[in-house]
């Protein structure tokens, strides 16, 4: 098994190693979303690291965050 590397992911690559067994890329990201908007310490930690709804990445900062909010995939 591979060990998770903190690194740039795109909302759905992440999203995809969250929820491997999803039915479509869609699916898992709007999954792993609103995992993420549910955590209100979680989503301000992120604003502070400069994440906005719009963006299509996760930078390697806000990854460490979603990973220890969480857990790792």
């Amino acid at each position: 098994m591979n060990q998770f590397r903190i690194k740039t992911y795109g909302k759905s690559e992440l999203a995809m190693l969250y929820f491997p067994d999803s039915c479509s890329v869609h699916t898992a990201t709007t999954h792993l979303m609103n995992w993420i908007k549910r955590n209100t310490k979680l989503v301000k930690a992120l604003e502070r690291r400069g994440y906005r709804p719009s963006a299509k990445v996760f930078t390697p900062s806000q990854v460490a965050l979603i990973i220890s909010h969480l857990g790792e995939p």
